[in-house]
């Protein structure tokens, strides 16, 4: 648990000092997270990093169970006045341990697969420990708790050869580690970047409807 929660904070911390550099236009762009610009992800950071389970379940109540009114929200209480502040309120998170759920490998993929809606839009490279993804391969593999990735892995075997790394039974599924988990977290990843006898069904799979956030 304790080691989880310091790969948590070493991304947090990474993504702090990627988001330094950012300008007006940039605080401003849109990610990968659907309508939500960077400045909002961060904030949405922010909230994750700062509610415990029974403030999450008042929250989720009184949003009438509707994840993305509860995540809006929570979301604009943590925007700052400026982007600056939302950066500074997000800083104060880094070391939080603070969650909804103990969970914790849900929380790692937080804020990479975040850190990645912001940052691929903006050309930005982070370079993840093979411990981090394997971790978030294993877990988005063997778990629909955010998001429908276990679904999304059925009956393939997801094989990233960067990590020299797999997880599950079927048809082979080839690509980077960071690749596999983006896609298994509904990101769009080109369907060239895989290989092997399931990436057409891997790749149709990723086209499903979903909410991203």
């Amino acid at each position: 648990m304790n080691h989880l929660w310091e790969l948590i904070h070493a991304e947090r911390t990474a993504l702090a000092e990627d988001l330094a550099g950012l300008d007006e236009e940039q605080w401003k762009r849109h990610t990968l997270a659907t309508a939500w610009t960077v400045e909002e992800v961060v904030a949405h950071l922010t909230a994750g990093a700062s509610i415990g389970f029974w403030a999450w379940i008042r929250s989720i109540v009184g949003a009438g169970f509707n994840a993305d009114t509860h995540n809006q929200r929570r979301l604009q209480e943590r925007l700052g006045p400026t982007p600056a502040d939302t950066l500074e309120r997000f800083r104060a998170t880094i070391d939080s341990t603070v969650s909804p759920t103990g969970t914790l490998p849900a929380w790692l993929g937080e804020v990479v697969i975040h850190g990645e809606d912001i940052r691929q839009p903006l050309g930005l490279h982070r370079g993840y420990s093979d411990e981090v993804l394997v971790t978030l391969l294993q877990f988005f593999e063997s778990s629909n708790f955010t998001v429908p990735s276990k679904a999304r892995a059925r009956g393939l075997t997801l094989v990233a050869r960067d990590v020299h790394h797999w997880v599950g039974a079927g048809p082979e599924v080839e690509g980077t580690a960071k690749d596999l988990i983006m896609a298994l977290a509904g990101r769009p990843v080109p369907a060239e970047r895989f290989r092997g006898p399931g990436a057409l069904d891997f790749d149709a799979r990723g086209h499903e409807p979903s909410q991203r956030r």
